[in-house]
């Protein structure tokens, strides 16, 4: 079952939606387009924290298991 999202555009996202939708592109294209992006957005965000968190881990250090 699909769920309906209510959404009350600014004037601002008026122009973005306008300005950002590609050919044949409905609103709810653009739209799923910009969760998309989000969503890769805070992937990355987490994929940086993690590089930054294991910026100093050596595995020539580690004992090795076999």
């Amino acid at each position: 079952m699909t769920q309906v999202i209510g959404f009350r555009p600014t004037a601002e996202d008026e122009r973005i939606i306008s300005s950002e939708s590609k050919a044949g592109e409905t609103r709810s294209d653009v739209l799923r387009r910009a969760l998309r992006a989000l969503s890769y957005e805070s992937w990355l965000e987490r994929a940086r924290a993690d590089a930054a968190r294991l910026s100093g881990e050596n595995l020539g250090d580690e004992k090795d298991v076999w």
